[in-house]
């Protein structure tokens, strides 16, 4: 089996001369630069150091039409995912960039030139022609194609790349190789036969089990490269699964196996991206690839049903395997049979054999609640990893967001909730006050709806850090605008419980609290744009709770505030 790279050369950009590397290094500061996005640093790398064999640059529109109307570079060559350079028209005009210029790319992380683009082409595209061409569907709920209307650029700038330094990484350093470094290891091992495995997610039994069938039944060894580049919006971080997959090598027999990452933005292509994904496997010196169910799917439409077929993308790559010249090894799922301790694809159990299986939704319940995880799903090592990413509700961080005009009573609501969450215990408890943030890290801000908006902004970013880190917060601005305060749900949400209460006392109400006497200016004229007086307070959408002081005891509102936390396990039966 020839394990030569796709186009018959590994394209790795780094392997030049000294000199020529230093001329570049200087010539690059005297350019314009443009900084990468996180999606374009991942491609970069792999363009640069061979991983995207045999491209040498960005697409330009001859390539990337040819790509996304054929699956194919205008060669001929087999290339199903089309990878650009994205940028802003506004920028490109600022930095003079057009047609003939060359220009820097710099790291996002530590502003390094990683790298010269020769300009050759630039265009604009119909994203809606993309999605439906790549991704099968002019749909949002494709991750990718969301990333395509949401976070994509308008034009596209394409051409050839020259290699200035490459990126530097901090974690997992000995395990990050490059095509030509991979192959290397090969030789040393002596390893002839390789099946590669790409995974996204933590490794589990059933997954050890299918690697070392693929490596029995192809007399192989097996390569462990899991991506650590972007993924699904919601996967677990790769320092987490890492962990895992660091932990389950030692359950390989031993020299079966190695362990190696690969820096790559996936898009979750189905179909397509298996035939990409076999592509890069093949640059990185395997000889075999396995496919498995739904392999890179996103999941479900807006219609609620599948993407793409759950062996769409084995049929892809097998259509083309022999240009590939890389063997697929095509898996089913495979089960657990307790009565012989063993686990089996699905189609070939026998009609009738008991069968048990955790779904990922099920595993992510007993996480979150702490429930029991069979060894036979997975190994101790590899649940004890996911319990300390995964903490139960009781050890996780939440945020109590109050919103409402003025002397609406929030801050006393916040006071003594703070209060409640002390006497509970079991984590820190943290009060951001309205007027705190303004004097402590907003006093610069005046009171436009954009400078209200940094402040709210600048609230949630705390928040969601002392969620983050498990303790609770209570937040109590005014926060007057509906996007500002689902923005800092957002943000707050990736880590934590978020609580939004709407402190609905009435505005005469709020007069008759207030003892600074700012309404009265405000209603004298002497103060403009008040909340509440000349400016509008927007009533939250969907509030976890509705409080109005007049009506109901402070007391009472901790209380039923406290009955919420308790319902959804963040603090413990009372």
């Amino acid at each position: 089996m020839a394990n030569t790279p796709h186009g018959g050369i590994l394209k790795d950009l780094y392997a030049r001369d000294e000199p020529k590397q230093a001329t570049l290094q200087v010539e690059a500061e005297t350019l314009p630069s443009v900084t990468l996005t996180e999606r374009q640093l991942c491609d970069l790398e792999l363009i640069l150091n061979g991983g995207f064999s045999p491209l040498e640059g960005f697409l330009t529109k001859e390539e990337y039409d040819s790509v996304v109307q054929n699956m194919r570079l205008p060669d001929g060559t087999l290339w199903t995912m089309p990878i650009y350079l994205d940028v802003d028209r506004t920028e490109l005009d600022r930095l003079g960039v057009s047609t003939g210029s060359r220009v820097a790319l710099r790291d996002p992380r530590d502003d390094q030139v990683l790298a010269i683009l020769t300009v050759t082409s630039e265009f604009q595209v119909d994203r809606a022609a993309e999605a439906e061409a790549v991704y099968g569907a002019n749909d949002q709920a494709h991750p990718a194609v969301q990333y395509l209307f949401q976070s994509t650029r308008d034009t596209y700038v394409g051409g050839p790349l020259e290699a200035v330094n490459a990126p530097q990484h901090h974690d997992y350093v000995a395990i990050r190789r490059s095509p030509a470094e991979v192959r290397t290891l090969f030789r040393k091992l002596n390893w002839t036969r390789v099946v590669a495995f790409q995974t996204r997610n933590p490794m589990h039994r059933a997954h050890r089990e299918l690697t070392v069938r693929a490596a029995r039944m192809r007399h192989a060894n097996v390569l462990i490269q899991p991506v650590v580049g972007l993924t699904k919006p919601g996967d677990i971080d790769h320092f987490t699964r890492v962990r895992v997959y660091q932990a389950i090598m030692p359950k390989y027999p031993n020299g079966m196996a190695q362990l190696s990452l690969l820096p790559l933005a996936m898009r979750m292509g189905g179909p397509r991206e298996a035939v990409w994904h076999a592509i890069i496997r093949k640059n990185f010196g395997a000889t075999h690839f396995i496919v498995g169910r739904d392999h890179a799917g996103p999941g479900k439409n807006s219609a609620g049903q599948d993407f793409y077929g759950p062996y769409e993308a084995q049929e892809l790559v097998l259509h083309y395997r022999d240009e590939l010249d890389i063997e697929v090894v095509p898996f089913q799922m495979l089960t657990y049979l307790p009565e012989t301790d063993e686990y089996m694809p699905i189609n070939e159990v026998p009609e009738g054999t008991k069968t048990l299986n955790i779904s990922g939704t099920e595993l992510r319940r007993r996480l979150k609640t702490g429930a029991p995880i069979p060894e036979w799903f997975s190994y101790p090592e590899v649940v004890r990893i996911l319990r300390e990413a995964n903490p139960p509700r009781d050890k996780q961080g939440f945020t109590v967001f109050l919103t409402g005009l003025h002397a609406s009573g929030k801050e006393a609501i916040a006071r003594a909730l703070q209060v409640a969450l002390n006497q509970e215990g079991g984590r820190s408890v943290s009060l951001l006050l309205g007027e705190t943030i303004r004097h402590e890290l907003s006093s610069e801000l005046g009171f436009t709806k954009r400078e209200r908006d940094i402040n709210v902004g600048r609230i949630g970013f705390v928040a969601a850090e002392l969620t983050r880190a498990g303790a609770a917060c209570i937040a109590a601005p005014i926060a007057p605008y509906n996007d500002a305060r689902q923005l800092v749900k957002t943000q707050v949400s990736k880590s934590g419980g978020f609580y939004l209460v709407h402190v609905a006392t009435p505005l005469e109400a709020c007069i008759k609290n207030d003892r600074s006497g700012v309404y009265q200016r405000a209603i004298d004229g002497e103060i403009k744009g008040f909340t509440g007086i000349d400016d509008v307070y927007e009533n939250p959408e969907n509030p976890d709770l509705v409080a109005d002081i007049t009506k109901t005891a402070i007391s009472q509102i901790v209380h039923e505030i406290i009955l919420l936390l308790e319902r959804d396990g963040y603090i413990g039966d009372r």
